[in-house]
C-alpha cells in the first residue's frame, strides 16, 4: 500500500480493555467477550449505537474453531446495527494495525466512510488440540450408519490419544521460538543485558507515568473488575531486572529474561477510522490523520534476523512519504523485546546495513529516545498479539490530538514480516 491521501483518514479514538498477563484475571475471558468489550466501549463513546457502519475489520491470533466468524459475532454483541459488515484478519502481531490499514484504504478510496479495526488475543483460553489419531476415531464413528459401524472405531482408543498438544510460538521453518530467534539477532547487533534491561525500565516507568497523569483513564474501559493493565512495575529497577536470569538461552551469553521481553498477554482493543465529511457531520473532533501505511517481509530462514522486517518496512514509508527518520515527534515501536527495538534502531543507524540491504546512500540515523514509547511499551503494558497495532494506533492518535505533530509506528511479526504506519496531528 501506498499514499493513503487520495481522501484524508480521520482517527476518530480507540478503545481497549485493560491489558492483563496470560492467566490471571481474564482467565476466564473469551476472545469474543474481549473484542466484544472494546467494541462496545468504542460504541458507548462516540455514540454508534445501531449505527451502521461501511465495515470492521478484526482478528485474533490464536483461535478456536468456534471463533472462525469472530469479527462478525463481535459487531453482533457490540451495539453496532446488525447490518454492519465485519470481516476477520490476521497477521501475526500486526493483525490489528494491518486492519486498520485495509479499513483506511477502504475510507482513502471512497469505498466507505467509516470502519473499525481492532484485535483481540487470548493466551489463557488456548485452544487444546488432541492428536490425529484420535480425531480420525472421532471422525470415523461420526460417520459410521450403523451402531456397529459407530462403535468399532472406538475398539482403538488408548490413553495415548488423550495427551494434548498445545499451541507453540514456534517459527516451523526453523523450529526456534521468538525469544530464541531473538537472542540470535541481539548476538548478531552486539545487543547487551544492560541497554535491553535500561529500555525495559524505561517502559515501566513511561506506563506507570501515563497511568498516574490519567492518559488512559479514556482510552481502558474496565473488564472482568480490571481497571489497569496489571503487568506495569512502578517499584521496578535496573538491580533487579539485572538478577532475573535468561530464559531463551540459558548459558552465560543469553541476554533476553522475562523481565525485557514482552510477557504473554490477554486483552484487545479498536479503533474508529473515518473520512472527514462523516466525522464532521456528526460534530466528532479528529485526533490525527493515518496517512501511509508499509508492510513488507524477510527471508529469516537463510538471510535476516525474524523480527527485523520493521527495519525495511520504515525505509519504505519514508521513502512514500519523503521524509527523514528524524521528521516526527513521537515513535511507537512495538516492544516485542527490548533487543527487537534496539536492534532495529542499531539497524537504522548502520551505514553498512542502509547501504547493503536499505540500498541508501547514507545511514538513516539515530532518533531521540526521549520521542520513544513515552506512554510505555508492550514490555510494560503487555503484549496480546492481535490487539497491539490498534492500541499503538489510538495511543498515537490521542498523544498528537494533544501536541500536534506527527508520529511513526513499528511493529514486527512472526513470519519475518513489519507494518508500519505515519500518523499526523489534524
Amino acid at each position: 500500500m501506498q499514499t493513503l491521501k487520495s481522501q484524508q483518514v480521520a482517527i476518530i479514538g480507540g478503545q481497549r480493555i485493560p491489558f492483563c498477563r496470560a492467566n490471571t484475571n481474564y482467565s476466564r475471558s473469551s476472545n469474543h467477550e474481549m473484542m466484544a468489550e472494546s467494541l462496545s466501549a468504542l460504541v458507548k463513546r462516540f455514540d454508534l449505537k445501531n449505527q451502521t457502519l461501511g465495515d470492521v475489520s478484526l482478528g485474533a491470533v490464536i483461535k478456536h474453531s468456534r471463533d472462525f466468524n469472530l469479527a462478525r459475532e463481535a459487531v453482533l454483541s457490540s451495539g453496532l446495527a446488525a447490518e454492519t459488515p465485519a470481516f476477520d484478519i490476521q497477521r501475526a502481531c500486526g493483525t490489528s494495525l494491518s486492519a486498520a490499514l485495509l479499513i483506511a484504504s477502504k475510507i482513502a478510496t471512497g469505498l466507505i466512510d467509516v470502519g473499525i479495526a481492532g484485535g483481540t488475543d487470548s493466551i489463557s483460553d488456548l485452544p487444546i488440540v488432541y492428536p490425529d489419531a484420535y480425531r480420525s476415531i472421532l471422525l470415523e464413528s461420526a460417520r459410521g450408519r450403523s451402531l456397529a459401524q459407530r462403535i468399532k472405531p472406538w475398539l482403538r482408543l488408548r490413553p495415548k490419544h488423550f495427551k494434548p498438544s498445545l499451541p507453540a510460538v514456534v517459527e516451523s521453518r526453523t523450529g526456534l521460538s521468538m525469544g530464541e530467534s531473538m537472542e540470535i539477532t541481539a548476538q548478531q547487533w552486539g545487543i547487551g543485558r544492560t541497554d535491553q534491561d535500561t529500555l525495559a525500565l524505561t517502559s515501566h516507568a513511561n506506563a506507570e507515568r501515563a497511568w498516574r497523569d490519567g492518559f488512559y483513564d479514556d482510552l481502558v474501559t474496565s473488564h472482568a473488575g480490571v481497571s489497569k493493565d496489571n503487568n506495569v512495575r512502578p517499584d521496578t529497577n535496573l538491580e533487579k531486572l539485572a538478577g532475573l536470569k535468561p530464559v531463551f538461552n540459558r548459558s552465560a551469553g543469553g541476554t533476553l529474561t522475562a523481565g525485557n521481553s514482552t510477557p504473554l498477554t490477554d486483552g484487545s482493543s479498536a479503533v474508529l477510522l473515518s473520512s472527514e465529511s462523516w466525522a464532521r457531520e456528526r460534530s466528532l473532533p479528529i485526533q490525527a490523520y493515518l496517512t501511509f501505511g508499509r508492510e513488507a517481509a524477510v527471508d529469516f530462514v537463510t538471510k535476516e534476523g525474524l523480527l527485523m522486517a520493521p527495519a525495511y518496512a520504515v525505509s519504505d514509508l519514508l521513502n512514500d512519504a519523503r521524509l527523514a527518520l528524524q521528521d516526527f515527534d513521537y515513535y511507537e515501536i512495538h516492544e516485542a523485546f527490548a533487543a527487537q527495538t534496539l536492534a532495529t534502531l542499531a539497524a537504522w543507524e548502520s551505514e553498512a546495513f542502509c547501504a547493503e540491504q536499505l540500498h541508501r546512500d547514507e545511514p538513516l540515523g539515530s532518533i531521540d529516545r526521549e520521542k520513544l514509547n513515552v506512554n510505555g511499551g508492550s514490555v510494560a503494558i503487555g503484549h496480546p498479539f492481535a490487539a497491539t497495532g490498534t492500541r499503538l494506533l489510538a495511543t498515537l492518535g490521542k498523544q498528537l490530538s494533544r501536541d500536534g505533530g506527527r508520529g511513526l509506528i513499528s511493529v514486527c511479526t512472526a513470519g519475518g514480516m513489519g507494518v508500519t504506519a505515519i500518523v499526523e496531528a489534524a
